[in-house]
């Protein structure tokens, strides 16, 4: 599960519910660096964690922790975008462009649904995954090989009205299958070490931890 990035990579952690399972918290204690949202930053240190960088608008970090770390903090203030996106654009005018985000999910829906969607505008410009504590969500521009294991869960979710897509290596076959709504695709389970998709739109594609890790 760790070969969608690269072996050097930046860990964004937003200010959702802080990662549990081992595969996300592998993901934080191997990062090149750790990004905060301002609202994380209280979570990552209680872990025993330091941030490199800590972006927003600082309007939820406690006043200790802004003076502690106050050699690191970038001040963004726009409204014009979510937490989240401040960071992502913060990292990439730095050149930090392969991006593992942890703690994006977990507390509010509405954040959550937002957090997931906005992946498809990161991919354009750069390499990027999200990690919870179940399974990884990617984002797809163009038809693509995933690599898998035999009976892991599979989502697929189109961002693009009637998206078509055609499935190889997948339980449940897709044939030029219209995605008409978010649930069309989902719940479907791979074959083997690896399944493709040919579809031209925007896909999203959450892939399952195995059961028999913690937290799945």
């Amino acid at each position: 599960m760790k070969d969608f990035i690269p072996e050097i990579y930046t860990v964004i952690v937003a200010d959702g519910a802080f990662p549990a399972h081992e595969i996300p918290l592998y993901y934080l204690k191997n990062a090149k660096r750790i990004i905060c949202c301002d609202g994380s930053t209280e979570s990552l240190v209680l872990a025993g964690m330091e941030p490199e960088a800590i972006v927003g608008d600082m309007d939820s970090i406690n006043e200790e922790l802004a003076n502690r770390y106050a050699d690191r903090i970038f001040r963004d203030e726009s409204q014009e975008t979510n937490d989240l996106t401040k960071v992502v654009m913060w990292c990439h005018e730095m050149g930090y462009d392969d991006i593992v985000i942890l703690g994006a999910t977990g507390k509010r829906e509405d954040h959550t649904l937002g957090n997931i969607s906005l992946l498809m505008d990161y991919v354009g410009y750069m390499n990027v995954i999200m990690v919870t504590d179940t399974g990884i969500i990617m984002p797809f521009l163009k038809s693509t090989s995933i690599n898998s294991f035999p009976g892991q869960q599979v989502s697929i979710f189109s961002i693009d009205l009637e998206t078509e897509v055609t499935s190889h290596g997948l339980k449940y076959p897709l044939n030029h299958t219209k995605i008409t709504n978010w649930w069309c695709a989902t719940l479907n389970e791979s074959l083997g070490e690896s399944f493709s998709l040919e579809f031209k739109g925007r896909l999203l594609v959450y892939l399952k931890f195995s059961s028999s890790s913690p937290a799945s």
